[in-house]
């Protein structure tokens, strides 16, 4: 099964975090820098899912699909000012190398 193109018509910004040394006072600071932007389906869980994903304590509230890229489970997702920490990369069933689906989380930076 292909990706219609028409479903990724939300933009949403990648990043990914870094450890910068602040020069001023040497300390070792943590920093997010966008990655890329790229167009994704967003797609909030259904109610039936959602408790689901409660059980399994994951705390899973979206679901975000994007083309393949080099994507770390460390990275974020930001989507209409909201943060969204990736809870794990899911490659397409059929092959594997041409969509991934992020389950995200919204809430507090875990970074």
């Amino acid at each position: 099964m292909s990706l219609e193109a028409g479903r990724l018509r939300h933009r949403v910004s990648i990043e990914r975090i870094s450890h910068v040394q602040d020069a001023t006072t040497g300390a070792v600071v943590e920093t997010w820098a966008e990655i890329a932007k790229v167009w994704a389906a967003v797609e909030p869980l259904s109610a039936r899912e959602f408790v689901q994903s409660a059980a399994g304590q994951s705390e899973v509230t979206a679901r975000i699909t994007i083309r393949t890229r080099d994507i770390l489970a460390t990275d974020r997702i930001i989507y209409r000012g909201t943060v969204y920490n990736i809870r794990g990369v899911l490659a397409d069933k059929d092959s594997g190398l041409e969509y991934i689906t992020l389950p995200v989380g919204a809430g507090l930076n875990e970074g």
